[in-house]
């Protein structure tokens, strides 16, 4: 079983290790710096929704470091780490009362992500000025998780029964 599991999750954050590269290569420039699609988040939201929590924090954690390591730097891994607790943390919140759709939560949580880097930012930085900024990341983070939640939906629907066979084995 353990084995089996180690596999589950190695083939998820593959999949999203190579979703946050291919996201990298798409040439979003909107003029705001930070914003993008979170593709990855694709996976995150599979997971919560399949596997459960620790499956979706495993692999969200792991891939944030390498990810950092192979495309970032310690910075990238701290806002991202930041941005992905409170983005995870808001979801499982709002999925346990059952009154949101993937969707909604999606978007809770690409809303969050940013409001979390933001947080981050402005301690590191020193400074409560980068709070003009979230309205914009807001916004981005609004339609990053519509887009998001669509696609995950979609995954859903298509994997959940694969998933649970498999994890029942």
């Amino acid at each position: 079983m353990k084995t089996k599991m180690t596999a589950f999750y190695g083939m998820f954050l593959a999949l999203a290790l190579v979703a946050g590269y291919v996201e990298r290569l798409i040439p979003i420039n909107l003029g705001i710096p930070g914003v993008k699609l979170g593709l990855a988040n694709i996976v995150t939201m599979v997971l919560l929704y399949t596997a459960g929590i620790k499956a979706a924090v495993c692999v969200t954690a792991v891939r944030i470091l390498l990810s950092g390591i192979l495309f970032g730097g310690g910075f990238s891994m701290v806002y991202s780490a930041a941005g992905a607790a409170l983005s995870i943390l808001v979801m499982v919140i709002l999925k346990k009362t059952k009154r949101f759709s993937c969707v909604g939560i999606s978007v809770a949580g690409g809303v969050f992500h940013n409001v979390g880097q933001i947080l981050v930012a402005a301690v590191v930085l020193e400074t409560g000025a980068l709070v003009y900024y979230l309205p914009v990341l807001i916004l981005s983070g609004l339609g990053a998780g519509i887009l998001i939640g669509f696609l995950s939906g979609f995954m859903i629907q298509r994997l959940e029964p694969v998933i649970r066979e498999t994890l029942e084995r």
